[in-house]
C-alpha cells in the first residue's frame, strides 16, 4: 500500500537539490552517558540505551532523587547507561512537528545510536559489544520497533509501560487533555508552534500516568514542572511503532505496572498477564529466558512509583541470567 505524500511538484532543479538536503538532515540529539563510580571510564562489554515516552524527557530515566533514578541504581549495580531527549523532546532538536517528528525517523535514529555505541567514537573512546534496548511507554514501542526492522541491533530487550493491550490508550491521550505546549508553558516553550503538545495540568499527569496512594506528591508536582513535549506526528504515526519481531532471538523482559491506563486499561492482570502475553504475540523467537514482571499497585510511570527500585532489581536480575 502506498504512502500519501504531501509534496508539491518542484518547479525547478535547485528545488529539487533542496529537497535532498531537507531529506538527508543531520538532527542533534541530546545524550546522558553514565557508568559506574568505581570505574574511570565505561566498561566496553554492556551498555543499555534508554528511551524515554510521552510527557518526559530522558530525566526519567534519573528522576527526583537517586531514591528513584535508573541511572543511579544501575551504576550502583556495575551498569553503563545511555538516556537521550527523542527528537522534539528536552534538548534534542524540535524539527517540524508534523512533517518531520513521526515514528519512521525516530526508529532510525535509535538505530544510529546504536550503531555508534557499537563502533565507538561518538561517546568518548568506547565501543560496547553489547547493546540492551530499554524502553518506557512509546519507548518501548520504539525499542520493539527497532528489533522489528533491526533484529541484530540490540542483544536483549527490556520493555516497561507496554503490551499489546493499546484498548486503553483512547482514554489515556483523552485524559491528558494534550494543549499547545507554548500557550500552557509559555516560559519554557516559547518558540514551538504549535504542533507540539503538552499535557495540561497535574491532574492530566496524575491521571496518566500515577496510581493513588502509592507515589509522592512531590513527584507527581516535579512530573508536572518538567512534562515534555508530544508531537502531532508522533500521535498520528504512532501505530507505526509496533510490530512483530520474528527474527529476535535475544531474550526480552517486559515490566508494567499492574494499573497501567493505556497498554492494559488499568488493569495489567486480566483477562490475563498482559507483560506475559507480549513474547507470544510479538517474539516468537525470543530466547526462552525472557521474563516479564508486573509491580503491584503501579501506573504508567513506573518509574516514579515507591516501588520502582522492586521493578530496577527484576530487571538487573533478568540481565545478569542472561550474562549481561
Amino acid at each position: 500500500m502506498n504512502t500519501m505524500l504531501k509534496f508539491d511538484l518542484p518547479a525547478n532543479q535547485s528545488q529539487v537539490t533542496e529537497t535532498i538536503v531537507e531529506f538527508l538532515r543531520t538532527y542533534p540529539i541530546s545524550t546522558k552517558l553514565c557508568w559506574p563510580a568505581t570505574t574511570s571510564s565505561p566498561s566496553n562489554t554492556t551498555i543499555q540505551l534508554l528511551t524515554h515516552g510521552v510527557g518526559f524527557d530522558k530525566s526519567y530515566w534519573d528522576f527526583y532523587s537517586p531514591t528513584y533514578s535508573y541511572q543511579n541504581t544501575a551504576a550502583k549495580a556495575g551498569y553503563t547507561t545511555l538516556s537521550y531527549d527523542r527528537l522534539g523532546v528536552g534538548k534534542s532538536d524540535h524539527p517540524d512537528p508534523i512533517q518531520v517528528v513521526q515514528a519512521p525517523l525516530e526508529i532510525e535514529i535509535a538505530h544510529q545510536l546504536i550503531q555508534s555505541l557499537r563502533n565507538g567514537g561518538d561517546f568518548g573512546s568506547a565501543s560496547f559489544s553489547k547493546v540492551i534496548g530499554v524502553g518506557h511507554s512509546l519507548g518501548s514501542e520504539l525499542t520493539n520497533a527497532v528489533t522489528s526492522k533491526y533484529p541484530e541491533d540490540v542483544d536483549a530487550a527490556v520493555l516497561t509501560g507496554f503490551s499489546v493491550d493499546t484498548a486503553g490508550q483512547s482514554n489515556f491521550f483523552s485524559g491528558l487533555d494534550l494543549v499547545i505546549a507554548r500557550e500552557n508553558q509559555p516560559l519554557r516553550f516559547p518558540e514551538l508552534n504549535n504542533g507540539y503538545l503538552v499535557s495540561q495540568s497535574i491532574v492530566s499527569n496524575q491521571f496518566g500516568f500515577f496510581r493513588a496512594p502509592n507515589f509522592d506528591p512531590l513527584v507527581l508536582e516535579a512530573a508536572e514542572a518538567s512534562k515534555q513535549t508530544f508531537t502531532i506526528g508522533e500521535l498520528f504515526t504512532n501505530s507505526m511503532f509496533v510490530g512483530k519481531a520474528g527474527e529476535f532471538r535475544g531474550p526480552i523482559d517486559v515490566v508494567d505496572g499492574e494499573n497501567d491506563l493505556p497498554f492494559c486499561q488499568s488493569n495489567c492482570l486480566v483477562p490475563e498477564n498482559k507483560a506475559e502475553a507480549v513474547k507470544e504475540a510479538l517474539y516468537p523467537n525470543a530466547n526462552s529466558s525472557s521474563m516479564s514482571y508486573i509491580a503491584k499497585g503501579v501506573g504508567h510511570g513506573l518509574n516514579l512509583h515507591y516501588v520502582a527500585g522492586e521493578a530496577y532489581q527484576q530487571i538487573f536480575d533478568f540481565l545478569g541470567s542472561n550474562g549481561f
